[in-house]
């Protein structure tokens, strides 16, 4: 009895502990680079549509990948669709995410969690947009280590993209590391 009281005791603390762990690291994943804060006066249906991925921060789930667009529509349950495309050069074929995203707060407030994994939802921070024609935007992650200067076109103009890499680099991000993607086939 008292062996089946102690693994049950133990079973429960490593649940607790699991689901704080999880809790930790799933809101830390929700956050915010220090200092930036998301735009306000954001529009889902001025944003929704195609862009091109400019520039980006390396990291393992779009390496090796040019040719890179997001498109966002509106889902059925208030989300926004999430598909993003890439060409993998190695393997001559096209890769594919489909996710969905979710506002943090109100829907004003450029500020989403997005999860292409589940129950796993990342952040997501519009920090900078062009609020006229929506044609360009800086997103960035929870932390320095994630950041995209996205476009309605393949190409941005230089003055914008130096722009967009003083005000990410006023941050702390890396942008003399970032990956400047290629954008040569449809």
């Amino acid at each position: 009895m008292k062996v089946a009281s102690t693994v049950n005791c133990v079973s429960q603390r490593v649940w607790h502990c699991l689901f704080l762990c999880a809790v930790v690291f799933l809101g830390g994943c929700q956050g915010i680079p220090d200092g930036a804060e998301p735009v306000t006066g954001f529009e889902l249906d001025k944003y929704s549509g195609k862009w091109y991925e400019i520039a980006r921060m390396d990291h393992p789930f779009e390496r090796g990948l040019s040719n890179v667009t997001a498109e966002y529509s509106l889902r059925d349950d208030g989300g926004v669709r999430v598909l993003n495309r890439g060409y993998e050069a190695v393997k001559g074929k096209w890769k594919e995410a489909e996710g969905k995203a979710y506002f943090v707060n109100d829907e004003s407030t450029g500020q989403l969690k997005v999860s292409f994994f589940g129950p796993f939802y990342a952040s997501y921070n519009v920090i900078a947009l062009d609020k006229q024609a929506y044609q360009w935007s800086l997103v960035v992650g929870p932390d320095t280590d994630y950041m995209w200067i996205l476009s309605r076109q393949p190409e941005l103009d230089p003055e914008i993209v130096d722009e967009l890499l003083a005000k990410a680099g006023s941050y702390g991000f890396k942008t003399d590391e970032l990956i400047f993607v290629e954008h040569d086939r449809e």
